[in-house]
């Protein structure tokens, strides 16, 4: 089936692929000039942001001519100019009042004369609806100008915020109704798509954020969340953009595993266990039973018991006795459905070690992936360098601003690599995703500049061009250690794990630029990290940047057979799900290293945004999943 949008020829701008829609990113940011595109006819679509209605001045009523019949249909009618219905109408105004004098004469009364002229149909008074509409493609918005006389417009229809509408329409300079630089005067609409206006939940201007929250398939008509959507698209590219250019291989990793690669995180099982219970369906008429306990159908069972007895005793109405005895074996029934259904009921807290997994659809426990770098260490061995993008989860019911449930990942492998080259990888990547939003992405980084973060251009330029200090785990505690300004909340001391506070301050306030920490002590990463010489450390490492904290980790991860099966036993964890990860040190072992950039806090960082809720398209927290 063909388009059946217009076909607008001559027009220096190319419409967006398989539709004639030109997106109003090509008309607002043109690299010749909007006033170039004066006179241009193209075809524009989106939602409303903002409506006003301008009411004209109405023309002055047209002279009536002498009554003769060629009066009665004018010659526009008759022509093949496309005329408006207002048009029409006041074409044959004249027509009328050659009527109203045949019928009414020069002798009528005024009364009469009135009340005929009353009866000619009178045109809505016209009006200008002035329109901002905006289509995603970028912040600005395009002025839209639809003059009644010429489109006609429902009566009282303003065209709400929300409204979606296809215009057809010559682009022109501003009038001076408006601010802008070029604007729509539209020819022909279209399409409307409505809006309740009582219930769209952008009705009121500038919701905050939080309450934005609530409606996740709303908020990207916002223009700020519109803006963070294309960051994060600019950020995705880039991403994808800086391994390929450097010959990683991009290779997608299982969402769903047996193996925990982190050894202690909070992790999400996957089963089908619960839904064959819930599959169970109760016998035909156990809804009668809904809402009844078991001890009131119990109650009811011994009283209409107690009443069969007392009649088949004395010889009274042998229907009263049959009706009893029927009565009695309906309840007996409605007992036994309500039994069936408690029965039935799913169980709310299973333990694993009751369940018999075996008849699972793996039939094994499986779980929703904490982080994808040991499937990708299996292609690292055989192609080299590879990286993947994809969701991460994490059970931790914990709220926080800086994580979630589902979070995207970033990660890397690289055969023949070790810890140094992991962190220079690192910091190449982080600086180069810095650069390419400031250098592709600069209308979007201006609104957010001015919108949400002034510093934010700034300190993303700082962090693309500055040298990152690289310090030992043991380092980073002499330093907190000396600080006498501030008090953190926990103690510490040699072993225990950098928390947000420290880490923060490290960043934030002692170096004032991103900071990689390395050599963390064994016992708080995971275990696959190489173990170092002198039996504590790991070859582990964090980079902290100001305002986020940690955004990427990495590791040069264990390549000894016996070094990583012994760390295998060391966290207590299952040997057997384990084998094919332990193979690879059996069959043609190879130092590798890797990392895990962040991404969702990639995004946080670039929009200046201090919650990470409002960066995810859906986000998934503890106890609130909305679509």
């Amino acid at each position: 089936m063909e388009s059946q949008e217009p076909q607008v020829k001559n027009s220096p701008l190319m419409p967006l692929m398989y539709t004639n829609r030109v997106a109003l990113k090509t008309i607002l940011e043109s690299g010749d000039g909007e006033t170039g595109l004066v006179g241009t006819t193209v075809v524009v679509g989106g939602w409303v942001k903002s409506s006003k209605e301008v009411k004209k001045e109405p023309l002055p009523p047209p002279q009536s001519p002498p009554p003769a019949a060629a009066d009665a249909f004018p010659a526009a009618s008759h022509g093949t100019k496309d005329v408006t219905c207002v048009e029409i109408l006041q074409s044959r105004i004249p027509f009328f009042r050659t009527i109203i004098r045949v019928l009414g004469g020069s002798a009528s009364s005024p009364a009469v004369r009135q009340k005929l002229e009353s009866l000619i149909p009178k045109p809505p008074p016209p009006s200008i609806f002035l329109l901002d509409i905006n289509d995603g493609s970028c912040v600005s918005s395009l002025r839209v100008v639809i003059d009644s006389a010429i489109v006609p417009v429902s009566a009282g229809q303003i065209l709400p915020t929300g409204t979606c509408i296809l215009a057809q329409g010559v682009l022109g300079n501003p009038s001076a109704l408006g601010k802008q630089t070029i604007e729509l005067t539209v020819e022909k609409i279209l399409h409307v798509g409505t809006v309740e206006q009582d219930k769209y939940p952008l009705s009121r201007k500038r919701l905050p954020l939080d309450s934005l929250r609530d409606y996740p398939h709303i908020r990207p008509r916002t223009t700020t969340v519109a803006s963070v959507a294309r960051i994060r698209n600019t950020l995705d590219f880039a991403s994808h953009t800086f391994f390929q250019n450097r010959g990683f291989l991009h290779v997608q990793v299982p969402i769903m595993t047996t193996t925990d690669p982190e050894g202690f995180s909070e992790k999400f099982q996957v089963t089908t266990l619960l839904g064959e219970t819930s599959k169970k369906e109760s016998p035909i008429g156990v809804s009668d039973a809904d809402g009844v306990s078991p001890e009131t159908v119990k109650a009811a069972i011994q009283e209409k018991s107690s009443l069969v007895e007392q009649l088949k005793r004395s010889d009274s109405n042998r229907e009263a006795l049959a009706a009893a005895v029927q009565d009695l074996k309906k309840t007996n029934e409605l007992a036994q459905q309500i039994e069936t259904r408690e029965k039935s009921k799913p169980v709310t807290a299973v333990k694993p070690d009751l369940v018999n997994f075996n008849a699972d659809f793996f039939g094994r426990q499986i779980y929703l992936t904490v982080s994808g770098r040991l499937h990708l260490e299996s292609y690292a061995c055989a192609l080299g360098h590879v990286y993947s993008f994809g969701p991460r989860f994490r059970a931790d019911k914990t709220v926080s601003a800086k994580h979630v449930a589902e979070m995207w990942t970033v990660e890397a492998e690289m055969a023949f690599a070790q810890l140094e080259d992991a962190m220079k990888c690192a910091e190449d990547c982080f600086k180069f995703l810095c650069r390419w939003i400031l250098d592709n992405c600069s209308e979007d980084m201006k609104f957010v500049s001015k919108r949400i973060d002034k510093t934010v251009a700034h300190r993303l330029e700082y962090m693309a061009s500055s040298s990152y200090d690289r310090i030992s785990y043991r380092e980073a505690v002499e330093i907190l250690s000396k600080v006498t300004d501030k008090a953190f909340e926990t103690q510490l001391q040699w072993g225990v794990p950098l928390t947000d506070e420290h880490l923060s301050y490290l960043a934030d306030d002692h170096y004032r630029r991103p900071v990689i920490i390395y050599d963390y002590p064994k016992a708080v990463k995971p275990f696959y990290v190489r173990l170092n010489d002198d039996g504590k450390t790991v070859a582990a490492f964090e980079m902290v940047v100001p305002k986020i904290g940690t955004v990427i980790i990495g590791s040069q991860n264990e390549e000894r057979f016996d070094m990583l099966n012994a760390r295998i036993k060391e966290f207590d964890l299952s040997k057997d799900q384990y084998e094919w990860y332990l193979d690879l040190r059996r069959h043609g072992t190879v130092k590798h290293s890797g990392l895990s950039l962040g991404f969702d806090l990639m995004v946080l960082l670039a929009t200046g945004l201090t919650d990470v809720r409002d960066v995810i398209p859906f986000t998934r927290t503890h106890g609130k999943a909305n679509n």
